[in-house]
């Protein structure tokens, strides 16, 4: 399977791009347009989460899985961006709340967790995915 489907998969220090020959582009259902410009100010950090931001952004920038905006360029969105700590290693975060006002509810259920552990204990094969950055890998589609 590595082999078959190589391009879909970041192998050792290559840089991560978007995901070729996997083509998920997602939807947002708007119950109602946002304003054209929705930006919020940065959450106040320390010097120590500062500079895990800077890294992590920097990395999104060489693996050109982000870009940078200029303060007076029209953007749709600007999020703040957070850092959360799980044992000791960092991981950012952009925070699209503001966004969930003007979205519909998905209303699919959730799947019931004794369900999936079931079908799980039946499987050959388990694989896992690494969702490092893999936030930045699909599209948005446009509205409508």
């Amino acid at each position: 399977m590595l082999k078959k489907d190589r391009p879909a998969f970041a192998i050792g220090e290559e840089p991560f791009e978007k995901i070729r020959d996997h083509d998920i582009e997602l939807y947002l259902d708007l119950e109602r347009l946002y304003p054209p410009m929705l930006r919020r100010p940065p959450y106040p950090e320390s010097q120590k989460t500062r500079k895990e931001i800077e890294k992590h952004i920097n990395e999104l920038l060489e693996m050109n899985l982000i870009r940078k905006i200029g303060h007076n360029e029209i953007v749709e969105i600007t999020t703040p961006v957070l850092i959360i700590w799980h044992y000791g290693k960092s991981r950012v975060c952009g925070d699209f709340s503001a966004v969930n006002n003007y979205t519909k509810a998905d209303t699919y259920p959730i799947p019931r967790i004794p369900h999936s552990l079931e079908k799980l204990a039946k499987a050959k094969y388990i694989t896992k995915i690494d969702f490092m950055t893999g936030f930045c890998h699909n599209g948005v589609k446009p509205t409508p």
